[in-house]
């Protein structure tokens, strides 16, 4: 797992605290570069079809109605899976497992670098929008998540970095990371609290 280029014990920069996803976390915990017991997980977002208000939503109660949605949309976007973000990769992976990815290459639209999927949507340049439930705009609506086990869940979580100089102020801003006002925060920005 690369780190963020922000922070690297190489350039000499530390951090107190790091929030990153489960499996970041996990890498960083055996690494030793998180405190042993301080990692939490805070978080989750599933992955969506979304669409821009006021378009009809369809139908992807299940995996066959999926399918047949996305064959059926002119055009879709989603992160593309090599720029690594999670739900683009994922997506990427479950159009191969839907026996779908050659049909949806004519007919996909990445977001150009710095934007997301959500952006293309609503510019207009898309029907569908596949992303994180964490990653909708204004302008953007929920669809619902995948259907059943072809949902995945992104954990995002927090640790104290082992080298980190003020662990007493990262304890209390994870203490806060885990509050119910915080909680109410992720909810309104699309994540399911842990």
């Amino acid at each position: 797992m690369a780190l963020p280029h922000s922070w690297s014990n190489e350039s000499g920069e530390t951090a107190d605290v790091l929030v990153l996803t489960r499996a970041g976390i996990d890498a960083l915990i055996k690494d030793g570069k998180i405190a042993p017991g301080s990692a939490v997980m805070l978080a989750g977002a599933g992955t969506a079809v979304v669409v821009r208000v006021g378009a009809s939503k369809p139908d992807i109660s299940s995996p066959e109605a999926l399918k047949h949605t996305l064959l059926a949309a002119k055009s879709i976007t989603y992160g593309d899976p090599a720029s690594g973000g999670a739900s683009g990769v994922y997506f990427g992976k479950l159009l191969d497992r839907l026996g779908i990815a050659e049909q949806m290459k004519s007919k996909t639209k990445f977001p150009p670098s710095g934007k997301l999927a959500a952006d293309v949507l609503v510019a207009g340049d898309a029907e569908l929008g596949v992303m994180q439930t964490s990653e909708l705009i204004p302008g953007t609506e929920l669809v619902g998540t995948l259907p059943g086990d072809l949902n995945n869940i992104t954990m995002f979580g927090t640790g104290l970095e082992t080298n980190g100089k003020e662990t007493n102020a990262g304890a209390a801003l994870i203490k806060f990371l885990q509050s119910r006002e915080a909680a109410a925060v992720y909810k309104a920005k699309g994540l399911d609290p842990s």
